[in-house]
């Protein structure tokens, strides 16, 4: 018997109307906004009216590295909701939007999989409710804005040669990560180098996503530093009178989504930064609302824990004062094996040996978040062909660490396959072990904070820049930006800046490349090695699959 693709489980689910799915967290008809019948956004007035209520507690879903063999965090991040459900709990999920890059590039769709899934999952891999659309817009808008001002008075002195702001657009496409614009004389503007970043990079996308309501959401776009004058003197947002309209513009989009899982479970989807490149985590309205509305809240952080689960701890939760009671690191067998050596053909034959060479990655990944308080689970997301042998490998290697691992079959299952990492979940979450604290302090040097990441959870020896680099890390630690945490874009493949050193690499330094500054967002970017603002596609892309059938129903996201 075929196994089901996940577009064509997601199509054969029957959803609930969202209004059913709202009363399940005591949400009213009139504080809804609906788009069609299975989606809808949480009013603001609503989400204000309830922020005296208690909060629940909060779980994270991180990952060990990512390989093409698959972790399926967010599938595990669905199933954990939906086995919540299962044992009696009130718990609900918060996700990330997902890109169109991705979408049409390497990964199709990231709704979760198999049957833990968030549905529709076409629209929400697609346009959903025009978030990014919007995100996409009110930073395009900044952009026309300098450009105009420049070619009229340049009453602010911007020098052209030091616009920092650049354009972006919701989907991989290498061509534009360097441009020239303004060509074709006078009339067309200023010519300057620019260039393209995609739309979940946007520091509009980090402010939409750490921002607690619209008030602080237009001040944050009010204090992004667009470039600077001719003497060297910063430039803001606010200088240039355009943070109200962009403010206009996500007004709406502030809002949080709210979808449902396969089980007719609630989930609220908003915000979609990666990890690789920006802070990796859904939007604080999103959680902290959900905190108001459920017993349990979880949530996830893109790719491994080295970045989506460090920034989660040092970013997210440092602005937005939350302290998590549990975290959930995924791991698959397979992904392991790999990491193990094995060659992506050969995976789906029992090598226990790879395995436990491999399995140093995800100890690196217990080391590393045990240092932030928060207990830890083992999600063994199981495939069909892993073993009996090659789970209890696993879960003899979690036994020396402290931490148990569950083997969990949502992707086959649905949430009867999660309800035992549930249990433990909870368990985890309810017994008040959680000791929250961060890396490191706010008043830590911004080269010490770099480095204290680069060396305690990459396990490098040590951090080098140029010349340039290290006095732009000194500048901005003198100009009154040295409390600021550091997000560090690296590529995802490994603990180092190599994204061939599989496993648990050591004795390799991190090359600091440049440095950004996100003012409105309140965190430096330390661009390392030669990871890039603006994917590429593959050679055979994604897209290439994705169709309208005769039925008018779309194909090809898997």
């Amino acid at each position: 018997m075929a196994v089901k693709s996940d577009i064509e489980i997601a199509q054969a689910a029957t959803l609930k109307p969202i209004s059913e799915i709202a009363d399940k967290l005591g949400i009213p008809g009139d504080a809804l906004i609906p788009f069609g019948h299975d989606k809808a956004k949480i009013s603001a007035d609503f989400i204000s009216a309830n922020g005296k209520n208690k909060a629940g507690k909060l779980i994270l879903v991180t990952a060990v590295s990512p390989t093409p063999a698959g972790e399926g965090k967010t599938t595990t991040t669905v199933g954990l909701g939906d086995g919540m459900h299962k044992i009696g709990k009130d718990a609900l999920i918060c996700l990330r939007e997902p890109s169109l890059g991705p979408c049409f590039g390497m990964k199709g769709g990231a709704a979760g999989g198999g049957y833990a899934q968030v549905v529709p999952m076409t629209d929400i891999n697609l346009h959903f409710t025009g978030d990014f659309h919007a995100i996409g817009a009110a930073h395009n808008l900044l952009s026309a804005l300098i450009d105009n001002h420049m070619h009229w008075e340049n009453q602010l002195n911007i020098d052209p040669r030091r616009v920092t702001w650049r354009r972006v657009v919701d989907m991989n496409d290498r061509a534009l990560r360097t441009i020239t614009s303004g060509l074709g004389g006078y009339h067309n503007g200023v010519v300057r180098e620019a260039g393209f970043d995609i739309t979940v990079a946007s520091e509009i996308m980090a402010i939409f996503c750490l921002a607690n309501d619209l008030e602080d959401l237009e001040n944050r776009l009010g204090n992004i530093v667009l470039g600077y004058t001719r003497e060297n003197e910063p430039v803001t947002v606010r200088e240039l009178n355009a943070h109200g309209a962009m403010t206009a513009l996500l007004k709406d989009a502030m809002q949080p989504n709210l979808v449902q899982t396969l089980e007719n479970n609630p989930c609220l989807m908003h915000g979609g930064p990666f990890a690789n490149i920006a802070h990796g985590c859904n939007s604080v309205m999103a959680t902290t609302t959900g905190l108001k509305l459920a017993d349990y809240v979880i949530t996830e952080a893109g790719f491994g824990a080295d970045l989506g689960a460090e920034k989660f701890f040092n970013i997210k939760c440092r602005k937005a004062g939350l302290s998590p009671d549990a975290v959930v690191l995924v791991a698959t067998i397979k992904a392991l094996k790999m990491q193990g050596g094995v060659a992506r053909t050969d995976l789906g034959e029992e090598n226990v040996a790879a395995l436990k060479d491999g399995l140093k990655n995800l100890g690196r990944h217990l080391r590393n978040l045990a240092q932030f308080g928060v207990p830890a689970v083992v999600a063994v997301n199981r495939y069909t062909a892993d073993t009996d042998a090659e789970v209890a490998a696993v879960q003899e290697y979690c036994n020396d660490f402290g931490v148990e691992a569950i083997n969990c079959t949502h992707w086959t299952n649905g949430g009867a396959g999660a309800t035992e990492l549930a249990e433990k979940v909870c368990q985890l979450a309810d017994s008040g072990a959680a000791q929250f604290r961060t890396l490191y302090s706010d008043d830590l040097p911004l080269w010490d904070k770099i480095k204290r990441v680069a060396t305690t959870i990459y396990a490098a020896d040590d951090i080098i820049a140029d010349k340039k680099v290290r006095q732009q890390i000194a500048d901005f630690q003198e100009s009154g930006y040295g409390h600021y945490p550091v997000c560090m874009a690296k590529t995802q493949y490994s603990f180092s800046t190599d994204p061939n050193l599989l496993g648990a690499p050591t004795g390799h330094v991190v090359p600091i490349r440049e440095v950004r500054l996100a003012a409105g967002a309140e965190f430096l970017v330390i661009v390392c090695g030669a990871i890039m603002t603006m994917p590429g596609l593959p050679r055979v892309p994604a897209a290439n699959a994705i169709r309208v059938n005769k039925e008018g129903q779309i194909e090809g996201l898997f």
